[in-house]
């Protein structure tokens, strides 16, 4: 009988994890168009509405994931679902703009450290030969979630109403965070049913355990350029959580239904992407060293955002959709090598250093969604601000040949 791994269970909980943080995230998106109509919004109006959700999550990404360096993730993982999942619920009771801006707010404050604390869990958890393949799993569950949320919510909506469709998103977290915090433990020497030879495999790969209580030099080149990288490809991510939908609707003139298929198949593609390049990441490390393995964004993301480019001018509404779901493959195949350079770099002080990578991803984020609604609602084609997230994209491959994964980031003494 083989070897029992618990490691791979807390994969397996992640990767569930990640499957919920998108679904909750995506459902506005699906209901937008029922949102805009019953609270009477214009497009900058319910831009603000996706943004509120990402500035907090900017605002409080570095400080949430410091806690897990310090506090470990098994309570604040717990402490994150609970809040995001009562958030989430509370969306379905807004009644204004005001109100909706405030939940969505909340929302992200509480989602917040989600992502630096699961790849902290893997700092932890796995050993460096395995994290990219850890990432790629854990982007597939966005993926999923995301992929799984409009037909959700489109089903929903026809048989209740937008409301109850966030009411049933919320529940699932809860259900998460009980299994969660009976289950796991922060460390694998703490838990009963790792076995000595586990043990020993997970330990043997780790590194850099004495930086952990220690807060890392965050005025750093490399983690600068690292950062100014991430905020080109969350910029480009968050069109596909916020205005896909609508786009296919208005501006291609997809039913609501097919919409929300041509979004979920966009979404299922990236997943698929993170999976091979979780894959690729681990399989370059091991035969040519962190600078290769942690490049792939420097090819990927330019035909990410010529992809996104081609989207835009072609006339064909299902080759767009096409192109839609290459550049999303583009961005995707990149993000476990983007985080496993967190962890070359910032060693196990993984949390703090991923929380640090993700506010410039989310500050780009909320910028995103609000770019695409002004210039919508100012008169701009649909086009404009497509093109202009096409060559942000082109923009982070370019900083990636700046970012050298072998120089470890200096601690505060």
């Amino acid at each position: 009988m083989p070897p029992r791994r618990v490691r791979h269970t807390v994969v397996g909980l992640t990767l569930t994890l990640s499957f919920i943080t998108y679904l909750d995230r995506v459902a506005i998106s699906t209901a937008a168009p029922s949102i805009r109509d019953e609270l009477h919004l214009t497009p900058s109006q319910l831009a603000w509405a996706f943004s509120a959700f990402t500035i907090a999550y900017a605002l409080f990404e570095i400080p949430t994931g410091r806690l897990g360096d310090v506090y470990g993730t098994r309570r604040v993982l717990t402490r994150i679902v609970l809040w995001w999942s009562a958030f989430t619920a509370l969306t379905g009771a807004v009644w204004s703009l005001p109100s909706l801006i405030v939940t969505r707010f909340l929302f992200g404050a509480g989602e917040a450290g989600a992502y630096p604390n699961i790849s902290k869990t893997f700092a932890r958890w796995l050993p460096q030969s395995e994290r990219g393949n850890a990432h790629g799993m854990m982007f597939l569950g966005s993926r999923l979630g995301g992929a799984l949320a409009p037909p959700v919510v489109v089903w929903a909506t026809a048989l209740f109403g937008w409301r109850a469709a966030f009411f049933v998103c919320g529940v699932i977290g809860l259900l998460w965070a009980a299994v969660w915090w009976g289950w796991f433990r922060d460390a694998p020497e703490e838990h009963p049913s790792v076995s000595p030879d586990e043990l020993r495999t997970i330990v043997a790969g780790r590194e850099g355990q004495a930086a952990e209580k220690r807060w890392p030099i965050l005025f750093d080149r490399n983690l600068l350029v690292l950062c100014l990288m991430y905020f080109c490809v969350i910029y480009g991510l968050y069109f596909y959580l916020t205005w896909l939908p609508t786009y296919f609707e208005e501006a291609r003139g997809f039913s609501a239904p097919q919409a929300a298929g041509l979004a979920s198949m966009v979404l299922l593609t990236g997943g698929v992407a993170t999976v091979v390049g979780g894959q690729l990441t681990d399989i370059l490390l091991r035969r040519r060293g962190r600078r290769v393995a942690r490049s792939i964004g420097l090819v990927s993301l330019p035909l990410s955002g010529l992809a996104f480019i081609t989207a835009a001018e072609t006339s064909s509404p299902i080759f767009a959709a096409v192109m839609f779901a290459g550049a999303t493959a583009g961005a995707d195949i990149a993000l476990s090598a983007i985080w496993g350079i967190c962890h070359d770099i910032g060693e196990d002080a993984a949390g703090t250093v991923t929380g640090v990578m993700n506010t410039f991803g989310n500050i780009g984020g909320a910028l995103s969604p609000l770019v695409v609604g002004y210039m919508i609602q100012g008169g701009a084609p649909w086009s404009a601000p497509l093109v202009v997230g096409g060559i942000i994209y082109i923009v982070g491959g370019v900083l990636t040949a700046f970012i050298n994964p072998n120089r470890p980031l200096r601690y505060a003494k």
